[in-house]
């Protein structure tokens, strides 16, 4: 009877997962009519080398843009990533600009990183745009086609590319099945604005009416409050089926679990109760729980064989309609969907977080508190999260 039920249930992912596809390829017909090219300042937060950091700064200079510029925002000289930045401030010098500062008091780092910088650009329109993202000549030229009157936010589809460690494949296959089929869903179906920080440009008359900084200060997910609160001021959220790259070369395995812990929590402390239907996107394992529930058995073995085989034939289908290149690194997929299945009970059991060197306790909406405060407080937010949901 258990064999049965979880018989069901697989069925029922391998079903959503359909819906998800079928969501990817409505995204990517999607035609843009647009031709609105305003102004745009670029503002891009530094912290650290990330892979290829060169190369994915030196891709935003070669923009085919009649007017744009960019801010490369830092917090310190002594960060590795300013001598790059140096770099390209050199090397296109009318486009550039550097901003180094750490004045600012809000607690999430990447908030706190461009403060500065969106206080001096000179554009009505500004886009926030992630260091580890690489992008095309065009990339611009299609983004800002799709902000019209009614629009006050565009976000962009990301995949990942060119890993070489194991961390880094792991990365990209989750970039390029769990998160752009779920935002693809999420966007097509379900009809819920989905805003992806590694890319959004907005107006700054529609992000100061929101609160600007001031209102994404203290939360971790800032790029989901900045969508949620856009939404809900009557403005339309839009996901550009323009894809970006984002590069993933030489990650390690701590770093994956790490990043995809903090991501679970954040989906946790979002979604609340919605956050149960997770695992029915992940088929690989549900059927490796029916061996844990049931024991092994041929049935059971045949099931979790059979559920993995499909998997990986609809990533790999997936991933082809992304125009990404895939080897044999393919035959990581089970291993990685069980990593995560894991990974998704992490949140009933912390909600610490680190990140960019800081630790925090996060509540409801990701709400940030910092770490060392006392155990009281740190009960008090876990409490009031529980009760919320």
């Amino acid at each position: 009877m258990i064999l049965w039920i979880f018989l069901g249930l697989i069925s029922l992912t391998f079903l959503i997962y359909f819906f998800q596809i079928l969501a990817l390829r409505k995204k990517l017909k999607e035609k843009i009519f647009s031709i609105h090219l305003p102004a745009i300042s670029i503002i891009k937060p530094l912290k650290g080398l990330d892979d290829n950091l060169f190369d994915n700064l030196e891709s935003f200079c070669l923009q085919d843009y009649p007017e744009y510029e960019i801010i490369l925002s830092l917090e310190n000289q002594n960060d590795p990533a300013y001598r790059v930045a140096e770099k390209i401030r050199n090397k296109y010098p009318d486009k550039v600009k550097i901003v180094i500062d750490n004045s600012s008091k809000a607690l999430n780092p990447k908030v706190r990183n461009m403060i500065t910088a969106y206080r001096i650009s000179k554009y009505d329109y500004f886009l926030i745009s992630d260091s580890n993202v690489f992008v095309d000549s065009d990339y611009l030229r299609k983004t800002a086609s799709s902000m019209t009157e009614e629009v006050g936010l565009v976000t962009n589809l990301i995949v990942g590319t060119r890993g070489k460690s194991i961390g880094a494949i792991f990365e990209n296959l989750q970039l390029n099945s769990f998160i752009i089929l779920s935002v693809c869903l999420l966007d097509k179906f379900l009809k819920m604005p989905c805003s992806i920080g590694k890319s959004m440009l907005m107006r700054k008359k529609d992000f100061e009416e929101i609160g600007g900084f001031g209102a994404i200060r203290d939360v971790l997910a800032e790029d989901y409050q900045i969508g949620r609160l856009i939404h809900e001021k009557g403005k339309k959220v839009v996901l550009s089926n323009y894809l970006i790259k984002n590069i993933n070369e030489y990650w390690s395995i701590k770093r994956f679990l790490n990043r995809h812990t903090r991501w679970a929590k954040i989906r946790w402390k979002i979604a609340g109760v919605k956050y149960f239907t997770e695992p029915l996107v992940n088929p690989i394992f549900m059927a490796f729980f029916i061996t844990i529930v049931s024991g092994i058995s041929s049935l059971s073995a045949i099931l979790f064989l059979s559920s993995a085989s499909i998997k990986i034939m609809l990533d790999l289908f997936v991933i082809r309609m992304l125009k990404q290149k895939i080897g044999l690194e393919i035959i990581l997929i089970p291993l990685k969907d069980l990593i995560n299945g894991i990974i998704w009970f992490v949140p009933f059991f912390t909600s610490k977080v680190n990140w960019r060197g800081n630790k925090y306790v996060i509540s409801k909406n990701t709400v940030l508190a910092p770490a060392h405060e006392n155990s009281f407080m740190r009960t008090y937010l876990r409490l009031k999260t529980i009760f919320s949901h």
